[in-house]
């Protein structure tokens, strides 16, 4: 009997034990008959820098890596980056080992798309705040302009990451009127949508980035954290009335597409979904 063919994979983060992408691909490779390990590798815990724990990957048999929190930025220097809105949001997700070297993408652009595809259909956006301009940040706010909004307001503790994040949309959708702001609650005063790109809310960091009385008026809110996936921040939004869109769809839209790159096969999606949260209803 041939053995199934094989994929190994892996995450590098932080603080990453309750991460459930191991969960993700090998469900998705159980639909293929692809046998899949898929390692969560933290740096500090290996005593290896993130650049040491990248090289022994590339030459210890992965097809590819995940990347998150807080390495996406430091990934885009180790990478061969095709795609020039990738270069542009300037954060890498995903990776491919291959023949000519690590290839980076970036699926939290996309996935977020369809994330907020999914649950809005083509309402406008209107304005929308973001919080937090990191890896995750840039991702967004791109994925943002592909859904055609119109106005950006960026907030983040270093002002200078917001503001680099700002000429960057600016470059490239000069027709997006995009702001720093110094202060969450303020800014929120007027938007349609407000976003949270900061692990604040993420198991090991408690709390909420914009206070509920903050939310007053705002029609949506996405958080992309996804552990847990009922964050104050998530609470706070449904109390007030708005429209939530989990940080579990993007891990799951990313998540999928991440899977195309690793090994170009079909998935149920449907299937997928129901097994990664059977106590959703489809």
């Amino acid at each position: 009997m041939s053995r199934a063919p094989s994929l190994q994979l892996g995450l590098i983060g932080d603080n990453i034990a309750a991460s459930r992408a191991p969960m993700l691909h090998g469900l998705a490779g159980t639909q293929n008959g692809i046998a899949v390990r898929y390692d969560r590798l933290v740096p500090h815990q290996r005593d290896m820098t993130f650049d040491q724990l990248f090289d022994h990957c590339a030459g210890a048999g992965y097809r590819g890596l995940n990347i998150t929190y807080p390495y996406k930025e430091r990934a885009v220097a180790r990478v061969r980056i095709d795609d020039p809105l990738v270069r542009a949001i300037g954060a890498v997700n995903t990776v491919i080992f291959d023949a000519g070297g690590p290839t980076g993408f970036n699926t939290d652009y996309s996935g977020f798309m369809a994330a907020c595809t999914a649950a809005r259909g083509t309402a406008p956006l209107g304005a929308v705040l973001m919080i937090g301009t990191g890896g995750v940040g840039r991702a967004v706010a791109f994925g943002l302009v592909g859904l055609g909004v119109t106005e950006v307001r960026l907030v983040d503790r270093d002002p200078d990451k917001a503001q680099a994040l700002a000429r960057a949309l600016h470059d490239s959708a000069p027709q997006v009127t995009v702001s720093v702001h110094a202060d969450a609650v303020e800014a929120a005063s007027g938007v349609s949508g407000v976003i949270n790109c900061t692990p604040v809310g993420m198991v090991g960091y408690g709390g909420t980035p914009l206070p509920r009385a903050a939310m007053a008026g705002i029609v949506w809110a996405f958080d992309a954290v996804y552990t847990p996936t009922d964050t104050q921040f998530l609470k706070d939004a449904a109390a007030e009335g708005l429209e939530v869109i989990s940080g579990w769809e993007l891990f799951f839209y990313q998540g999928v597409h991440a899977w195309d790159l690793f090994s170009g096969t079909p998935l149920d999606r449907s299937a997928l979904r129901q097994a990664l949260n059977p106590a959703e209803d489809g």
